[in-house]
């Protein structure tokens, strides 16, 4: 692959004097974009291909918040793409860059996550911020597939290019590469600092993390929402509940399961000191109710039409057909329970030991959910497509997207799929590193937070993660002081009654916004002032439009008043969000 041209690189050339002084339209050409890239082979070993250079003056629409408030005014920007190869490799990964106006540009670069099995395709979510950001086809083109459509090259052929760039990789690049042109561009010297931020939620949260544990040292602040640890663990956990059923073969009506979801929040809501729709301690809840006392209450649901809950994630999703479900009345019996408290224990092989950990108590029990079929006027077995997906392309290796049936399934054949999915993917999709030191060393600040009742990726997913950072980073430091050190760097939040990356309509409690949290990074990254706590407000209930202040790990709420609440230690609460995993015979951080 040849080298950008010695006569572009001339013909282009401007002194940082000039850029600093030039508008946007003498700065956006193909030209000179070509001039700043860094010559093959220098960064990161890979190639640009030159003839595919492309630069243009856009503009970004203004936007408003969820309040209907002036988010930002439309903004013109450098709208950039080119191709690179890994020489050797055959491959071409394509990306994009959003260069804001040299007036609006503040010495910064900022990602975004995508969610699914989906990278952001946006590259102008920086522009906001005065940042230069981007997107990356990752070389498996994903601006126009999701990674589980290009995960197999055919039944049993792991596309292993794709596995990599989609785990970390083609981000890292992203990042290092735009970082690499960015103060030429704007006619900086070359060591100026570029702060750089990236945020996500659910993958985008996992994509998050994959930055920190692989690329830490490029990021100066990072938001990670409800990531997707343990890539294997997680999926595997979605086709769980189906399986409690079909090997209890009982399939409770919906209406029941929402009956003990419901019945659960009405109880345990109190226990946290206020009466307010919200389980505030789902720890308490865990320790303190018994699912059993459900059992005789009366339950009603009308008649609907919808699509099934796909991935879990609190929003409707291809992958179980549009369904009708009669009219549905009864009372919770001792079978509906078993099953809810079945899927809130969560999984063990035939053994006894833990596999992994589950839902909180009082979550929606997405995953559980049952089909009506009209013929036999029963219901019965819906597996969420995205486990199903999961097992049938990274376990099974098979082209395929879902699973039929769960005849003869065992938790023994649960734990292995873990353990396959685990072990094969365990360098590029499982995303649970815990030595974070190059981001810690460099400064790096995290933010990392996820709803306590999100019925998609458990809550407690978040919590062992940190917990193992802890043990790893500080394990010669008793605990009050490893939580004060890692609080210096990384601080962890659970978000009161929230759902997957987002309010909870079954719980009105608070949640923290976007905008919020990236601009309490900023502050914490550029102005060393440290969150004691998040902001979040209450968009629904009786106390709608109420601000709270979420409480910074391991400290949990407790409410002395209607307006009133404190952070509080309590030993036997944080005790119940500790797991270890002996079904597996190595560490699962």
């Amino acid at each position: 692959m040849p080298n950008l041209s010695t006569s572009a690189r001339a013909s282009s050339l401007v002194s940082l004097a000039s850029r600093s002084s030039s508008n946007l339209t003498d700065l956006c050409t193909p030209s000179n974009v070509q001039s700043l890239l860094p010559s093959n082979g220098t960064l990161l070993g890979i190639y640009f291909i030159p003839d595919s250079v492309t630069a243009s003056v856009a503009t970004e629409g203004s936007a408003t918040d969820m309040a209907g408030m002036m988010k930002r005014e439309s903004a013109q920007y450098c709208n950039v793409t080119f191709a690179y190869t890994h020489p050797g490799s055959g491959d071409q990964v394509k990306v994009k860059y959003a260069l804001p106006d040299p007036s609006d540009f503040k010495n910064r670069f900022y990602l975004g996550g995508g969610g699914g099995y989906s990278l952001s395709s946006s590259a102008t979510g920086g522009l906001a911020y005065g940042a230069v950001s981007g997107a990356t086809d990752a070389g498996y083109d994903a601006f126009n597939y999701s990674y589980d459509e290009k995960a197999l090259y055919g039944n049993g052929s792991i596309n292993w290019h794709a596995a990599h760039m989609f785990g970390y990789q083609a981000l890292g690049e992203l990042t290092k590469i735009g970082k690499s042109f960015t103060p030429g561009f704007y006619g900086l010297e070359d060591d100026t600092k570029i702060y750089t931020y990236f945020s996500g939620c659910s993958d985008g949260g996992r994509e998050a993390m994959s930055q920190v544990q692989r690329w830490g040292a490029e990021y100066d602040g990072v938001v990670a929402g409800a990531p997707a640890f343990r890539f294997a663990q997680q999926q595997v956990q979605h086709v769980v509940p189906a399986a409690i059923e079909a090997m209890a073969n009982y399939y409770p009506p919906p209406c029941a399961l929402d009956k003990i979801v419901n019945a659960t929040i009405a109880a345990c809501d109190p226990l946290d000191g206020r009466t307010d729709g919200v389980i505030s301690r789902s720890d308490l809840c865990k320790l303190n109710f018994n699912l059993s006392s459900i059992v005789g209450e009366a339950y009603y649901c009308a008649a609907t039409t919808s699509s099934s809950l796909g991935f879990g994630f609190s929003k409707r999703q291809e992958g179980r057909a549009s369904s009708t479900t009669p009219e549905q009345s009864g009372i919770v019996t001792v079978e509906d329970v078993a099953i809810a408290q079945a899927v809130y224990d969560g999984l063990f092989n035939s053994k006894g030991e833990r596999a992994y950990l589950s839902w909180q108590i009082g979550a929606e029990l997405s995953d559980a959910a049952t089909i009506y079929d009209n013929t036999t006027g029963s219901w019965g077995l819906s597996i969420p497509s995205t486990g199903g997906l999961y097992v049938r392309k990274f376990v099974e290796l098979l082209d395929l997207d879902k699973i039929d049936n769960l005849d003869g399934i065992t938790n023994d054949q649960l734990v292995q799929w873990m353990d396959i999915g685990f072990k094969r993917f365990y360098d590029s999709l499982q995303t649970t590193y815990t030595e974070l030191n190059p981001f810690k060393k460099t400064g790096g600040k995290l933010i990392h937070y996820h709803g306590e009742a999100d019925p998609s990726i458990p809550a407690g997913s978040s919590v062992h993660y940190r917990q193992a950072v802890r043990n790893n980073m500080y394990y010669d430091l008793s605990d009050a002081e490893a939580e004060a050190a890692l609080d210096d760097w990384y601080q962890f939040y659970l978000v009161p009654g929230a759902a997957h990356c987002g309010a909870n309509s079954l719980q009105p409690g608070p949640y923290p916004s976007a905008d919020e949290l990236l601009d309490q990074i900023i502050d914490w990254v550029e102005n060393g002032n440290a969150p004691t706590g998040l902001n979040a407000t209450v968009n629904s209930g009786v106390y709608s439009g109420e601000t709270q202040f979420l409480c910074q790990w391991p400290t949990r709420p407790l409410w002395s008043s209607n307006t009133s609440f404190d952070c509080v230690s309590d030993t036997a609460s944080i005790d119940s969000w500790t797991y270890d995993f002996p079904a597996f015979h190595q560490q699962v951080n």
